[in-house]
């Protein structure tokens, strides 16, 4: 429930007096289970990441002996289905990842470089096979990449596009020299 009010409020717009009686819980009962609201949302942003996280590894693992092109519209269609079947919670993730006034919380960087680790290593092999050209940097295109494939949790819409399809596209631009 958290997620579901932190997705379509975002931080600075959901209370924990909200969330609590959304559950059907005091406030104070939070309390029980976060030290803070900063720790609440900590632990729903990576739940929101660690969905996509696992998707696209389980995909990747799925994959193993295709080839980088393959691999790459499989980590993108892992990470369409995941970003859209566990909507409330990525998406609060994306939405409110930068938190609170302080740093984002380590926990939250540490989870999202693992992550961004899994599309730097596809890249690098996509570079290698020479579907990426070597002029390109593989920094901006991770960022460009992964930024659309989040962006689409504003526009996606499952009876107007299909995620293989968008696959297939999405993989197209980001590798053109398919291999």
């Amino acid at each position: 429930m958290a997620a579901c009010l932190l997705r379509s409020g975002g931080y600075h717009q959901t209370s924990l007096r909200e969330i609590a009686e959304a559950v059907g819980i005091r406030k104070a009962s939070l309390y029980h289970h976060f030290a803070s609201k900063e720790e609440l949302v900590e632990a729903v942003v990576n739940d929101g990441v660690r969905f996509v996280h696992e998707a696209v590894a389980a995909a990747l693992a799925a994959a193993a002996s295709a080839g980088p092109h393959q691999r790459l519209e499989a980590a993108i269609a892992a990470h369409l289905a995941a970003l859209h079947g566990h909507g409330d919670y990525t998406s609060a993730a994306i939405k409110v990842f930068t938190f609170g006034s302080g740093p984002v919380p380590e926990s939250v960087r540490l989870s999202r470089r693992l992550y961004e680790d899994v599309w730097r290593g596809l890249l690098a092999e996509l570079r290698e096979a020479g579907a990426i050209a070597p002029s390109r940097s593989p920094d901006a295109l991770r960022l460009f990449l992964l930024g659309a494939l989040n962006g689409s949790i504003d526009w996606y819409r499952p009876e107007r596009f299909d995620i293989g399809a968008l696959s297939l596209e999405f993989a197209a631009l980001v590798a053109p020299n398919g291999v």
